[in-house]
């Protein structure tokens, strides 16, 4: 009886052991598209590191070494001061001169030698060395750069074997996807890391034409331009950004926005962007209700730019946009990205509501100028907060989509840590008020810090783009 027991174990054991992996099977049968745990990332790897380069630069720097760090932190910050030369030593020493040294990453995109990467990568560098995975290293130059995007395209005169990686698509990239991340994190070359893609279309602040991929990829330090790519090794991102206090949260620049900038990069050295000439808003809740709208998706116009192209096309002001070229457009930052990815010269249809009624119009894109907010300095302050603000020109009110008769003082630097900072207050910030009181140009705004007390939270009103009016609490 006994031995006919363990006849019985041994044969349930067996069918047990059998049974799990057609188990296993069956179930890719029916989800044969889904990939739970990819066996190895080893052939992907070997494929994409001939692709993926170390990039060295060497600046030089005046000062006694007070040095404001990008937006991002050391190598990951993405708005660069323009005004770090005011900033001298704290004595009455002659300035100094010295080399600062900064890695990151980049990737080849054909046998030319073309190389993208970050612009805070290689922004100011003196010197940029590239090196390949086979360790041979070559100088580059700077082709292009585009700063609201934070791209830029290097090029190295290298043998014609150089092995290009191919660009994906990030619109057809979907969350919980699997995808690859390959580096220079703290200078350790060639390093492989895996992950998923978290979320898409993230705002971070960054810029903008933000439009993040968000991914839990390991992104460190030194990873900035390098590619992240799909399970095919194809180019999906390129790695920007991490979140400095957080474990597995790290952005990536949709490699479908980057195709246009790199292109005309190529081309020109430079990105042009179309021109709409309307000053836009998110519709809120409370605006849908009372323009009778069905739902917010959709974008308000709140002033129009006399002889711009949207004048001319017959917008007005309170208009509701709601598609352009037949695209839905659900905020203002869709709209903006739109209109400056469209060739400039090129008729845009605007399908919008007005008094209830949709309607559509025709407007031909013009170019956007960009006014630098280095002409500021003549007028540029710094203050405890960390700010440096400007007074609002006809002409930086129009490039931040405003009024051009829009009062206020516009904040054109934020110190990284600085109190201002970390209360969130953001380059392009239109400070309208500072403990109730109004400010309206630069006097007003010197007077009101005058008599502020640094040891007492101080409230400022802020006019902020594709937002409206925003309270913000500064603390000691």
């Amino acid at each position: 009886m006994k031995q006919g027991k363990g006849y019985l174990y041994l044969i349930v054991f067996l069918c047990l052991t059998l049974a799990a992996p057609l188990t296993i099977v069956a179930a890719g049968a029916q989800n044969r598209d889904v990939v739970m745990v990819p066996a190895n990332f080893s052939e992907l790897a070997e494929m994409a590191r001939p692709g993926v380069v170390n990039i060295r630069t060497e600046r030089t720097m005046k000062g006694g070494g007070r040095v404001f760090r990008h937006f991002f932190g050391d190598q990951f910050r993405g708005h660069p001061n323009p005004f770090e030369e005011f900033f001298g030593p704290f004595n009455n020493e002659p300035e100094r001169e010295y080399k600062q040294q900064s890695l990151g990453s980049g990737f080849i995109i054909d046998k030319e030698g073309y190389i993208v990467t970050n612009n805070h990568v290689i922004d100011d560098a003196d010197e940029i060395k590239v090196r390949l995975y086979n360790e041979k290293e070559y100088e580059a130059k700077v082709v292009g750069r585009d700063p609201k995007t934070d791209l830029a395209l290097i090029k190295i005169e290298a043998p014609k074997d150089l092995q290009p990686l191919t660009l994906g698509n990030s619109d057809e990239l979907k969350v919980g996807t699997w995808v690859v991340a390959i580096g220079s994190p703290f200078g350790l070359e060639q390093t492989v890391t895996q992950g998923i893609v978290s979320a898409k279309k993230r705002v971070i602040g960054a810029g903008p034409y933000d439009d993040f991929i968000q991914t839990d990829a390991s992104i460190n330090p030194g990873n900035s331009g390098g590619p992240l790519l799909d399970l095919q090794g194809r180019v999906v991102g390129i790695n920007t950004a991490i979140v400095a206090s957080g474990q597995g949260i790290g952005f990536a620049i949709p490699i479908d926005m980057a195709k246009t900038i790199v292109a005309q990069l190529k081309d020109k050295g430079e990105v042009t962007r179309g021109w709409l000439g309307v000053g836009i808003q998110d519709v809120t809740p409370e605006l849908a209700e009372y323009w009778g709208l069905d739902s917010t998706k959709g974008v308000l116009v709140t002033q129009v730019f006399e002889g711009d192209p949207a004048d001319k096309a017959g917008v007005k002001k309170n208009d509701i946009i709601v598609a352009l070229n037949d695209q839905p457009v659900t905020t203002g930052r869709e709209l903006s990205a739109i209109i400056a990815n469209t060739p400039v010269g090129e008729k845009t249809r605007i399908t919008l509501i007005r008094g209830g009624e949709k309607m559509s119009l025709t407007a031909k894109v013009a170019k956007r100028e960009e006014k630098s907010l280095q002409a500021a300095r003549e007028d540029e302050r710094s203050d405890v907060l960390g700010l440096q603000v400007a007074d609002l020109t006809p002409e930086r009110a129009q490039q931040f989509g405003l009024d051009k008769e829009e009062s206020g003082v516009l904040v054109v630097d934020v110190e990284n840590g600085s109190r201002a900072d970390k209360a969130g207050v953001r380059v392009g910030d239109i400070v309208k008020g500072i403990n109730r009181k109004k400010v309206e140009n630069l006097n007003d705004y010197s007077a009101v810090m005058k008599k502020a007390d640094d040891k007492e939270a101080l409230h400022m009103l802020v006019l902020r783009r594709n937002e409206g009016l925003k309270a913000i609490k500064i603390v000691p």
